[in-house]
């Protein structure tokens, strides 16, 4: 019993994730240019879309527009400013942050399976 108990701190530790890094330009482009992601963001709830490689945003009810710079992805949506995140890249796995804070989550789908 002794050693179980001596054992289990080190498997709780060993699965634990470690944290990933913001994706810089390249990364982001890489990851996200041509595929659709589908998600939760805090604010706005759930959301399917898809980046074309020419900066458009495809969704079944609007349209947008997004770009990366500064190693943040930037979207405009109709005349709203843009909006620019972090972005953390595991996998298929997206987090979306603003000022270090967690904003949204995603998965990323390669090409764009809805046909938007």
């Amino acid at each position: 019993m002794h050693r179980l108990v001596l054992a289990l701190p080190f498997l709780v530790l060993a699965a634990a994730p470690a944290s990933a890094e913001p994706a810089d330009n390249e990364a982001i482009r890489q990851a996200l240019s041509g595929h659709t992601v589908e998600g939760e963001m805090a604010l706005t709830g759930p959301y399917v879309e898809y980046y074309d490689a020419d900066g458009s945003i495809r969704s079944r009810d609007y349209e947008g527009s997004w770009r990366v710079r500064d190693d943040r992805m930037c979207f405009r949506y109709g005349e709203e400013p843009a909006t620019c995140y972090e972005v953390e890249i595991d996998g298929q796995s997206v987090t979306w942050l603003k000022d270090g804070q967690e904003n949204g989550r995603g998965t990323i789908v390669p090409g764009n399976p809805n046909g938007f």
